[in-house]
């Protein structure tokens, strides 16, 4: 089995929004490989249960353990880490795995108006670990929460009718953003899929608003991770082995999505797991 520093990190989501989370891996960690799973034959996972997140979260790790021998696991899904990440840390202890969550606090730390809006899935925002997080800033700021339904399969069909559509809503219901006394002047993007849309989300926010989303905290909590492990990758970037990409539903979407949005022309592998 290779060293453990050469072996690749995993990486997974319900589809393409954890690419989002990849890029900023990918800019934290120029020297790793990554093993990119996408759950899309699955998916959407905004909308499931927890015993179905669980279960997914499960199959997922194990195929990535078992085939690949991954050194680390990123959950780059705010869904899947609110349901399954204790579980998945209870069941793999030797593991550094590492989950992504809405970026409340560091929003509070920005914001001037003290009144925040949070995007994310209706699982993300019903979870516990949501609960506990929101209910710790109550007293720091006044949180508005906008969940999203039918974002995420839109941005999964690259469906610019449906991806505009869809945020002029969800902007418009969650109410008034701006720089002014009891205005929105923050948006935390709580899913990953998010950030590929906020062209279309500008356009009901402004562009005063600052958006936060998880991803750079993700890729330095795993070099950290990683470090204190003394399993980060000393290759050289020209040594790198190529990242792997694969995908439980339509490989052509993933393909699509990384050419688009991280400028990498991969073969994406069709998985059933």
């Amino acid at each position: 089995m290779a060293e453990l520093s050469s072996r690749p990190i995993g990486v997974f989501d319900s589809g393409v929004g954890g690419l989002s989370v990849l890029r900023a891996l990918m800019a934290e960690l120029p020297h790793e490989q990554f093993v990119y799973v996408a759950d899309s034959g699955h998916a959407p996972y905004g909308e499931r249960d927890d015993d179905y997140l669980i279960q997914r979260s499960h199959a997922v790790t194990d195929y990535l353990l078992r085939q690949h021998h991954i050194k680390a696991l990123v959950v780059a899904c705010n869904t899947a880490t609110a349901a399954a990440i204790h579980i998945l840390r209870d069941a793999h202890r030797e593991l550094p795995i590492i989950g992504i969550e809405p970026a409340l606090k560091p929003a509070v730390a920005h914001s001037k108006t003290k009144v925040i809006g949070v995007m994310a899935t209706r699982s993300t925002l019903q979870s516990e670990k949501f609960k506990r997080l929101l209910a710790s800033l109550a007293d720091q700021a006044r949180f508005v929460l906008q969940p999203c339904s039918g974002l995420v399969p839109a941005i999964e069909q690259f469906d610019a009718i449906k991806i505009g559509a869809a945020c002029a809503e969800y902007t418009s219901a969650i109410g008034t953003f701006g720089l002014q006394p009891e205005q929105m002047d923050t948006l935390v993007l709580g899913c990953t899929h998010y950030p590929f849309a906020e062209d279309a989300l500008r356009k009901g926010t402004g562009d005063e608003v600052v958006y936060l989303e998880g991803g750079a905290p993700v890729a330095r909590q795993t070099r950290r991770l990683l470090h204190a492990v003394n399993a980060l990758h000393n290759a050289t970037e020209a040594e790198r082995s190529p990242s792997i990409f694969y995908s439980t539903g339509d490989t052509n979407a993933l393909q699509s999505a990384a050419q688009r949005w991280l400028g990498l022309h991969t073969t994406v592998a069709a998985l059933s797991v």
